[in-house]
């Protein structure tokens, strides 16, 4: 892509706020993460030559793998549907129809300050371009990040427009990944926003727990335990063998500090298009105390179609979970469609035009 990625964006965007003198565990685990896709393939036993498609440059959107996470990877299978979604392709270089750089209009809903707003009562507020591994299908992975650097000026701004809108209820961590933020980073950001009387409620949505377990530290549990906000974490796995026992212990740490825990998921052609699959996560996730919440079909963006599930193939999964679920544990199978005011049912998309039907 011609944009950097995103780790190559975190490490060359100004912060705001002054980093932590110590280095925690956990960004000792980030800095030995799998970098390059034949150190991966050696961990798991295998050879490039297994892997036909297999892309090792991975030019304009690097490899990033924290080992907790292909410490979870079978052994001997190029198949392996958690490695499926980190290794790249060069199908990713294939240009389809449909699919862009831009899938869901973030651009366009960019106040100019990393501040977006698509919904009503809520803002989405972009405070990283850093993310602890790089899934090959991100909707953000062509995210201009540099462009929206969290300077201390463009922080201020954000948070001034925060708080000159009363409308707003509930501000939404995004990036990159939130959570890659230190704690006092972290902490700074909360102070300022728990200062603006209107807000109620703080969503923050972060894969870091599930990929990156040791982020999940007592510190961290302690500042969003004493918040005042009503804080929701929206974790993000797709499959039941991404939640190992130390992010099942790492997400019972923070249900212990009372945070709403809600999951998302997204479809993923040969990953985890299977009713047996899903339902699977979908226990899998109430074992560690999460509730299934979205299913997401993918957003088209550019180099990412080689994991698209037709909408018809994904509505006959809906189905079939509704049958073998209960009610809580069926996640909302939806698409976001850019312009729309909310998540749209897939149920609703044929209405509006879907080009995979």
């Amino acid at each position: 892509m011609v944009p950097r990625s995103i780790a190559a964006c975190q490490t060359a965007t100004p912060d705001p706020f002054p980093p932590s003198a110590r280095e925690p565990a956990w960004k000792q685990d980030l800095a030995e993460a799998y970098r390059h896709a034949h150190q991966l393939l050696s961990a798991l036993g295998l050879s490039p030559e297994m892997i036909p498609d297999l892309d090792p440059v991975a030019s304009g959107f690097r490899m990033l793998v924290p080992r907790d996470f292909a410490a979870l990877m079978t052994p001997g299978d190029p198949r392996d549907p958690l490695l499926r979604q980190v290794l790249p392709l060069g199908a990713e270089r294939v240009s389809v129809a449909g699919f862009s750089r831009d899938p869901v209009g973030d651009m366009s809903a960019d106040s100019g300050q990393g501040l977006l707003r698509k919904y009503a009562g809520r803002a989405l507020l972009i405070v990283t371009g850093g993310c602890a591994v790089h899934c090959r299908y991100c909707f953000r992975r062509h995210f201009p990040y540099e462009t929206l650097a969290r300077t201390p000026d463009r922080t201020a701004a954000a948070v001034a427009s925060i708080a000159a809108d009363r409308g707003i209820s509930e501000v939404i961590l995004s990036g990159g990944d939130p959570l890659m933020l230190d704690d006092d980073r972290l902490g700074a950001l909360l102070e300022r926003l728990e200062a603006i009387p209107h807000l109620k409620r703080l969503r923050i949505h972060s894969r870091l727990p599930v990929v990156l377990p040791s982020r999940v530290t007592d510190a961290l549990c302690r500042r969003l335990a004493s918040s005042r906000f009503a804080t929701v974490l929206v974790i993000h796995a797709n499959h039941p063998s991404e939640l190992g026992a130390r992010a099942e212990a790492a997400l019972q740490r923070l249900r212990h500090a009372n945070l709403t825990l809600l999951n998302q998921s997204v479809l993923l052609r040969e990953i985890n298009d299977a009713v047996s699959t899903l339902a699977a996560l979908s226990e899998r996730l109430f074992e560690c105390g999460v509730l299934p919440y979205y299913l997401h079909q993918l957003d088209p963006v550019e180099g990412a179609a080689h994991f698209a599930v037709s909408d018809s193939q994904a509505l006959r999964l809906g189905e079939a979970l509704l049958r073998r679920l209960p009610g809580y544990l069926v996640p909302r199978l939806v698409r976001e469609v850019t312009g729309v005011g909310s998540k749209t049912p897939l149920t609703e998309v044929a209405r509006l035009g879907s080009p995979f039907l």
